[in-house]
């Protein structure tokens, strides 16, 4: 069993060695973190949404922003899409769970806001349909997903595909990447040094 947990570990490493060597997902981390502050400089908020383990993962870093990361300083306006439960009931029971996020976007996204879909396939269906409608709508998308991108890889305006096919680890790396976006934003944001 030792040698499992030493393995685990080593491959959750592994991944984590891929991004930090991966010149252009770094880049497009830095290009996330300039868009997700300008929107909250103009205004403007961050929307997350997922499934499962993802949406889990969406709301905590929603929580990052509109509690605090680092620095005790005021709220940012973020909010992950999914804890609204009657809503989310209803309108999978109405209509289809491939709509409800698509539908709450049609209902508050505004344009210059910042829609985050995690997706470890990236081929979620109702976060799919929650881009196309931010699209239309003038609101960026910024995609974690595994290795390949999966269908949201062509509409995403950011894509950071973690180099993994393994469900686990790519979920441990959406948090890593999750949580440098939600320090760096909170130190530029803030002008914190």
């Amino acid at each position: 069993m030792s040698y499992k947990i030493e393995n685990i570990i080593a491959e959750s490493i592994a991944v984590k060695s891929k991004i930090l060597k991966d010149d252009n997902l770094i880049n497009i981390l830095k290009e996330a973190v300039s868009v997700i502050v300008s929107a909250f400089k103009n205004g403007n908020k961050v929307l997350f949404c997922g499934n499962g383990g993802s949406a889990a993962d969406a709301q905590h870093l929603a929580a990052e922003f509109s509690g605090r990361f680092y620095t005790d300083r005021d709220a940012l306006p973020a909010e992950a899409l999914h804890c609204n439960t009657s809503y989310i009931t209803a309108v999978a029971n109405d209509y289809s769970y491939d709509v409800i996020y698509s539908r709450i976007i049609k209902g508050i996204g505004k344009k210059g806001d910042v829609l985050v879909g995690l997706s470890t396939s990236g081929n979620s269906k109702n976060i799919i349909n929650a881009f196309e409608v931010a699209k239309e709508k003038g609101i960026t998308t910024i995609a974690f997903t595994g290795e390949t991108g999966g269908k949201m890889k062509p509409i995403a305006d950011y894509l950071l595909n973690v180099p993994s096919i393994d469900t686990p680890r790519i979920q441990e790396s959406h948090i890593l990447l999750g949580h440098i976006i939600c320090q760096l934003v909170e130190e530029e944001y803030f002008d914190v040094v």
